[in-house]
This record gives structure tokens, sequence and C-alpha cells, in this order.
């Protein structure tokens, strides 16, 4: 690798490394309300089994859960808190060191990004318009309430969540969450 091509790859290298703060307990409310508690594994209505709040698994057993089935509350709120972590990275690191978010804020775009995934998050419009510099305010209203459906069709309950996402967005904190200072 050339000096030259290092170079280049040190700022995403060191973008890459940031680690997105714990989402606050309003974000964990609005994701449990809309994941709802399942101590067993079930069907997503997608055909993915799932467990807990919204933990995909990667087979019908959910056999990389380390917790004792069926899951308790709390341990489904630790399994959660682990798994949040990818999204609140992704977040961290799709978003410019410019882009200022407060806790609420980020919490309301981990919501989101738990439910889209990572993938669609990083190469989303909304991440895109709040990096040119617009106003993360009006780019969380216009955008995300445009995630509201699944293989093509409104879902209802994709819009409500979309809308609550957005009131999180809106609510104010005095809590910096981004950006973080790595």
């Amino acid at each position: 690798m050339s000096f030259k091509l290092l170079l280049a790859t040190l700022p995403a290298l060191a973008f890459a490394a940031c680690t997105g703060p714990a989402v606050n307990t309003n974000g964990l409310d609005l994701i449990k309300s809309f994941e709802s508690f399942q101590a067993n594994v079930y069907d997503d209505g997608y055909g993915n089994p799932t467990i807990g709040y919204g933990h995909l698994c990667s087979d019908s057993t959910c056999s990389e859960v380390t917790f004792s089935k069926p899951l308790t509350e709390d341990t489904a709120s630790q399994l959660l808190a682990k798994d949040l972590v990818t999204y609140q990275n992704g977040v961290t690191n799709a978003l410019a060191t410019a882009v200022t978010l407060n806790d609420n804020q980020y919490a309301a775009l981990v919501s989101w990004t738990f439910n889209v995934g990572v993938g669609n998050m990083q190469s989303s419009s909304l991440v895109s318009r709040m990096n040119a510099g617009e106003n993360v305010e009006t780019v969380a209203s216009e955008e995300l309430p445009k995630w509201n459906k699944a293989n093509g069709a409104v879902v209802a309950g994709l819009t409500r969540r979309r809308a609550d996402e957005v009131k999180l967005f809106e609510e104010a904190s005095q809590t910096k969450a981004l950006p973080v200072g790595c």
C-alpha cells in the first residue's frame, strides 16, 4: 500500500473506530414499546426467528442467545442492550462529526436503525442530508416518516413507530450525544 493511499484511509479507519453512547431511557422505552417482550422464539411475521425485544436469531432455536429460555424481561433487556451496540455504533459512525444531536435525537435514530438496519440507515437520504449540513430537525421530520413500508406496503405499526421517533427526535434535551470525542 502506498503512503498516500494509507493516509487516505486513515480518517475512515479512525471514523469507524468510534463507539456510540448508550441509548437513553426514552429511546429504550420507545424501542421496547414497539418490539414488545417475547420470552420464547417467535416468527416476526416475515419468517425470521426472533426473541426478547426484537433480537433476530441466527437459527430457529436462537442458539446464539446465551441466556436461559424462556427469557425474563431482565435478560431480554440485557440482550437488547447488547444488540443495540451495533446500531449505536452504526449511527455514530455514519454521521459526520459536524452533526450535533442531543440524546433524544440520537435515541430516535438508533430506534429507527434498529428497525431498518445499519446498511439502510447508512445509505439513506436522511444521513446524506444531515451530513450535508441540513437542519437535523427538518431532515428527521421529513425523512423518518418515509420508512413506513414492509415489502412495499404501508404498515400501520411502522407509521406509528416513525411518528413516535419523530416526536422523540423533537423532544428537547440538554444532554449531548453526538458527536463523540473519538
